[in-house]
């Protein structure tokens, strides 16, 4: 008869995408190892094979669970406009900074079967953006309204680079600039 799952299995694998997030994202996923990722989660090899049978697994596991959460936050603030969208997603970004890194630097060494569902969230995210400029400036469309979309990412999926929490803007402040300048941008186009 199989094993059942343990009552505290969902926090532990929580836990073990968080260590490994960080400690991927600080050494480099192409440098790191399951036994690198195991030390700094505090745990044995053995126990993180139990979880994920690669490093490919576990990275696609810290990179769709961080995108599952954008695209929930996103899709609950899109309906109410270009401000809400933009402070949802910082929101989302403000505690992931390692799953951002690595979805920047590591998301193409995933083989495509494991990429694919991720990417499929990111195209959902970006036609969730177009639709909120779109809503501010009907008339955009095609190439423009893609180099507007990629415009606003651009301004905030650098955040996690430069902004130390405690240090000059809050993440809320921020949204509020980067939504200013996204519908002061969006009037001159």
């Amino acid at each position: 008869m199989p094993r059942g799952l343990a009552h505290d299995h969902s926090e532990k694998r929580d836990a073990l995408r968080d260590g490994s997030a960080q400690y991927f994202a600080a050494h480099g996923f192409d440098r790191a190892s399951m036994a690198g990722a195991a030390r700094a989660c505090g745990v044995s090899k053995a126990l993180l094979y139990h979880y994920y049978d690669s490093k490919e697994a576990l990275l696609h596991d810290i990179l769709d669970s961080h995108y599952q959460d954008v695209v929930t936050r996103a899709e609950a603030a899109a309906p109410d406009g270009l401000r809400a969208l933009i402070a949802a997603l910082l929101e989302a970004f403000e505690h992931a900074d390692a799953e951002h890194k690595l979805q920047l630097e590591s998301l193409n060494t995933l083989p495509d079967a494991l990429r694919a569902p991720i990417l499929e969230k990111q195209r959902h995210l970006v036609r969730l953006m177009s639709g909120a400029l779109q809503i501010q400036r009907p008339d955009l469309r095609g190439d423009r309204l893609r180099a507007a979309t990629m415009t606003v990412f651009g301004i905030l999926n650098w955040v996690y680079q430069w902004h130390r929490p405690g240090k000059g803007l809050s993440r809320a402040e921020f949204a509020a600039l980067a939504a200013d300048f996204a519908e002061g941008g969006l009037k001159n186009l």
